[in-house]
């Protein structure tokens, strides 16, 4: 292992101030990336080896957005942005898939029988939304959230936010270097917060992504920020560190000053912090990197 990587998490313009799902404070935590890449470069190229780059990806039609649902009673209307849909309630029919995804056969080709198991023998939409939600309260992590619609492939809030984009191409202009891109969250069926494994897998493409970790186990140092602090940084770096040797965790880097938390979620942030910290990783600001990596 060898050379410095800089994994960034969904540093897209939909968490950004203006975009569907905003961050007060992921301006400034770019601001501070885009700084960080470009003190890295220099006449050698770069002391930052290899850029990683997740990219949250959703169609409109996803199981966590409004569109998706309609309510049991009048088949009109969806749920607020930040509802939490129980398998209660989807066995009760307070919410329901709506019909036309019901009807349309291409909704059994996002699940892979063979990773997610059902004893029924036909794909029913709804019975699979109520196994869904049923397992993700079973992990005791989240109940199924509805989000604001947000990424949505081929809108601007899929892209990256400006200001690093600059940065990355400044980088890649002085390195000869590409950025690794990783798409996560297109498959409409299932929820993907970590850019290496979906919540419930449900295909080859939402499992546990091992060429991604084989990838970023290549590093001698790997440094970790981007959006949100409470979501998907969170639950990425959980994986990440769960596949790292423990010996070896001071080499993860996770920046605290280039990420924060959606909105009402602080808590679930801190508490990641604090478990990373406990876990032996380092946890730092980016004004701290060059002394502790020589970035």
């Amino acid at each position: 292992m060898s050379g410095t990587t800089l994994f960034l998490i969904d540093v897209q313009v939909s968490f950004h101030p203006g975009g569907s799902l905003a961050i007060p404070t992921a301006d400034e935590d770019a601001e501070r990336i885009a700084k960080l890449i470009k003190a890295s470069i220099n006449s050698n190229g770069s002391t930052i080896d290899r850029i990683v780059v997740s990219l949250d990806s959703h169609h409109k039609m996803h199981i966590a957005h409004p569109s998706f649902w309609v309510d049991g009673e009048t088949g009109k209307n969806h749920p607020p942005p930040f509802t939490l849909i129980s398998s209660s309630d989807i066995k009760e029919r307070k919410w329901k898939p709506r019909d036309d995804l019901v009807a349309s056969k291409k909704m059994k080709s996002y699940v892979d029988e063979t990773v997610f198991s059902d004893s029924e023998n036909d794909f029913q939409l709804a019975k699979y939304c109520e196994m869904y939600a049923q397992r993700l309260e079973e992990g005791g992590r989240f109940q199924l959230c509805i989000w604001p619609e947000h990424c949505i492939i081929g809108s601007p809030g899929h892209n990256v936010v400006e200001v690093i984009r600059n940065a990355l191409d400044a980088w890649g202009e002085a390195t000869g270097e590409s950025i690794e891109w990783v798409h996560k969250g297109q498959n409409l069926l299932t929820e993907m917060y970590s850019a290496l494994r979906a919540e419930i897998p449900v295909d080859a493409s939402t499992s546990f992504n091992d060429n991604l970790m084989s990838y970023l186990r290549e590093s001698g140092k790997l440094i970790l920020c981007g959006q949100a602090m409470s979501h998907c940084v969170n639950f990425t770096v959980r994986d990440i560190v769960d596949y790292w040797p423990e010996s070896e965790r001071g080499n993860l880097c996770l920046l605290t000053d280039c990420a924060s938390a959606v909105p009402g979620f602080e808590d679930a942030a801190d508490s990641f912090v604090s478990d990373m910290k406990a876990a032996g990783l380092t946890v730092c600001e980016s004004r701290d990197i060059s002394t502790l990596y020589g970035v």
